[in-house]
């Protein structure tokens, strides 16, 4: 394959100048690019220049260029954060100075509660008791009415708090009944009364000399 470098001439065809190459007769026109597409291509080479020398764009070995106004969108994102957790914690305050009663009957204090509180049991309820609460093979079903520890307000909230057979915490919840009778917690007298009183509750006969009254006194203190 023939080239040639001759002179740039005007193409007959096109009326285009050549660039002054030639192949195998075919002579290459010199098409310039279009004046808008040239501006814009400038105006980009311009723009990120600009760019380099007002925002941090260059990095460093440890660290970036700053740049002229010193803008970081980091910072921005620490500002927000920062915002977010003010916010959060006065919403926190409000919830913790009121009772279970007091944030269902304020519908902001509501609102806030059910969906910190969808959250607080994703991350921490939903592994053991299902993400919809249905429970699992050994982990109760929160959906129905069968509550082991009660089901109103006040008594999910010291279930939360405190926990099941929780080491050093007095208000935990003890699922293990005590030995009345071993530990000398009951008199031999009070654990006769206590369960005539049982059998009563069931429907059974009691005997003559059950002491009826003692047993459900000692029932309800213990």
């Amino acid at each position: 394959m023939d080239q040639k470098h001759d002179d740039p001439h005007v193409d007959a065809a096109t009326g285009m100048p050549t660039t002054g190459h030639e192949w195998d007769g075919i002579r290459e026109l010199n098409t310039p690019l279009p004046r808008w597409w040239l501006g814009i291509f400038y105006a980009s080479v311009i723009w990120s220049i600009g760019y380099w020398i007002v925002y941090p764009a260059w990095p460093l070995l440890t660290d970036t260029t700053k740049g002229v106004i010193g803008y970081a969108s980091r910072s921005e994102i620490s500002v927000d954060m920062a915002r977010l957790k003010a916010q959060r914690a006065a919403q926190a305050a409000g919830m913790a100075d009121a009772t279970p009663e007091q944030i269902k009957a304020d519908p902001t204090l509501f609102q806030i509660a059910m969906a910190q509180g969808k959250a607080a049991f994703g991350d921490n309820c939903a592994a053991c008791h299902g993400v919809g609460g249905a429970g699992a093979k050994g982990y109760p079903n929160l959906n129905d009415d069968d509550w082991l520890w009660g089901g109103s307000l006040p008594a999910i909230q010291q279930t939360i708090r405190h926990g099941i057979r929780v080491a050093g915490d007095n208000d935990t919840r003890v699922s293990q009944m005590p030995a009345f009778g071993r530990d000398g917690v009951l008199k031999r007298e009070e654990i006769l009364a206590v369960a005539s009183h049982v059998r009563e509750l069931t429907g059974l006969p009691t005997g003559p000399k059950a002491d009826l009254a003692l047993g459900r006194k000692v029932f309800a203190d213990n």
